[in-house]
């Protein structure tokens, strides 16, 4: 990070971290809801799973929904909220409120026209895109199928571009209660949607044509969040003005930002596609079974990494402005101990127990036991990257925060080559394995590599040696959960059988096991982030 060592030169006396019961609460609220958007996301794939399985046109599907996904994650979305924060919430901390509400308003006509064009364009050009995501195992229904279904998902593009805008505003303003649970109402919207509309289609499962209507539901699903973003800026005051003031320097400035940052989010979002596009190779079930399982992986992911990351990140903004860097070494120590207090002893648990969740979650209608086999192999070696991909998040938001994102971009395009080197060496011997060790190596590469720059850019200090001792912790308390929910679930399957009750029971003991012998390790070997969690628990119980 010598690039942003400039940054960090003086160093003022070690306040103590600004808002830090506000970040608790925040973190707590987004944890909550983001928790239950997952939920309801997973749920949303268990109906699909259902009506669709693993087979071909799933696969099709989820290839023509990634790549619309991958798009908006180069030109809007997450790359253009992530280049926009900063500024935005540098002008509101000098008191520029007025210039901040004019640099978010020029944005969004920017984007309506941009992305406008760049999203007619694909759906006009499909025919031609599409096919070169595709391997030989798709034959023509197949590709005619994807390339169906992508024209109408690629509008999806602006809506989230103009969404992306939106949320940055509310985060600027520590709102992140309506960007916590639009994904629920999201995934809300697509399920009532899919079970509403797919009885209107005609044709079997097997010419796919019932899945237009989950492209449909996930469009309109996609519209009414961007609704909710829109609705929850009036608690603000923030009204959007007509006007594109194309000399505004900001303008340039989010731009300059979000280039390094659409590259470098672009890259690590090609990681799925890369792997279903692999997957294509396999075979034709293959891409839909390494999403199925990516959604289960994305949960516990999604739970706590996610709402730490997003919560911290304009308070990392301000403290980079402020040039406030013990409170920000503090912040990012703590983060990614209280990450790995979760992801840890979750990937175990994913590790140990694949096959049972996995069946559990989508073993019905469509989905058969070969279905289930294909995406317990891809979410047993997911589990394994559960870690790396939490504090990966969380220390490429800290690069932006500081404005350097040229430096995580540059690591993740090394990230991306040991992906594709791993997975084209891996793919023909080991299947659906090969692909998600690549992915599994290139995540670990990339944490060690983000932490390697960070560290000179904190002149060495990141409270290297005790995230160290406490991640040993967790890690043995991780193992003591692994063998507690094992014998619990070898036991009560014996007992119980398969049955849909049967497996609820085993595999909601085998958790509770777990998680019981789990929280009893942590406490007992006096990890603090530990601690931290049960007051914030306690406090939030008191307040209820």
């Amino acid at each position: 990070m010598s690039a942003s060592a400039e940054a960090f030169a003086e160093e003022p006396a070690p306040p103590a971290p600004p808002g830090g019961g506000r970040v608790a609460r925040n973190t707590a609220i987004f944890s909550i809801a983001t928790g239950v958007s997952r939920v309801v996301g997973l749920l949303r794939e268990i109906v699909a799973a259902s009506f669709f399985g693993t087979k071909g046109p799933a696969s099709a599907f989820t290839i023509a929904f990634q790549i619309p996904n991958l798009v908006s994650n180069l030109f809007a979305n997450a790359a253009l909220s992530a280049a926009f924060v900063p500024v935005f919430t540098e002008l509101l901390a000098t008191g520029r409120k007025r210039d901040a509400f004019r640099l978010a308003s020029t944005l969004f006509w920017i984007i309506l026209i941009v992305l406008g064009a760049i999203t007619a364009f694909f759906v006009l050009a499909a025919g031609a895109i599409m096919p070169l995501f595709i391997g030989p195992t798709f034959k023509a229904p197949l590709e005619a199928l994807t390339v169906g279904l992508s024209q109408v998902l690629f509008p999806v593009v602006l809506i989230l571009g103009l969404n992306g805008l939106l949320v940055g505003v509310l985060q600027s303003y520590e709102h992140f209660t309506i960007p916590a649970i639009s994904p629920a109402v999201w995934n809300v919207v697509i399920i009532v949607l899919l079970v509403i509309l797919r009885p209107h289609f005609h044709g079997g499962y097997e010419d796919g044509h019932q899945l237009y209507a989950y492209a449909i539901a996930i469009l309109i699903a996609t519209f009414v969040q961007m609704l909710m973003a829109l609705g929850a800026l009036g608690r603000i005051d923030f009204r959007l003005q007509f006007s594109i003031d194309w000399k505004d320097p900001r303008i340039k400035q989010v731009f300059a930002l979000m280039l390094p940052v659409t590259i470098g989010l672009g890259i690590v979002n090609l990681d799925q596609l890369i792997n279903s596009v692999f997957g294509t190779l396999v075979n034709k079930q293959a891409p839909r079974a390494i999403d199925n399982a990516f959604r289960i992986y994305m949960l516990p992911q999604g739970l706590f990494s996610v709402a730490v990351a997003t919560v911290l990140f304009p308070t990392l903004s301000r403290m980079a402005s402020l040039r406030e860097v013990s409170p920000m070494r503090r912040a990012i120590g703590v983060g990614m101990r209280q990450i790995n207090l979760l992801l840890i002893p979750a990937a175990v648990f994913l590790i140990v127990l694949a096959t049972p969740v996995v069946r559990l979650v989508f073993e019905r209608g469509e989905f058969g036991p070969e279905s289930t086999r294909l995406v317990s192999i891809a979410l047993f070696w997911f589990a394994f990257s559960l870690p790396f991909g939490g504090i990966n998040l969380l220390l490429t938001r800290v690069f932006f925060a500081v404005q350097r994102p040229w430096i995580p971009t540059r690591l993740a395009a090394i990230n991306i080559v040991v992906d594709i080197i791993v997975s084209v060496g891996l793919y023909k011997p080991l299947g659906i394995a090969g692909l998600i060790i690549g992915t599994v190596v290139a995540n670990a590469l990339m944490t060690w590599l983000l932490l390697t720059r960070l560290r000179v850019g904190f002149n060495g200090r990141l409270e290297g040696r005790q995230t160290t001792m406490i991640t040993a912790r967790i890690t043995a308390a991780s193992a003591l959960l692994g063998g507690a929910a094992w014998v619990t679930w070898e036991v009560l399957s014996t007992l119980l059988g398969g049955s849909l009750p049967a497996q609820i029971v085993s595999v909601g003991a085998a958790a509770v096991a777990g998680v019981l012998v789990y929280g009893r390790a942590v406490f007992a070997m006096r990890i603090p982030e530990a601690h931290q969690v049960r007051r914030l628990i306690m406090t939030q119980l008191g307040r209820a």
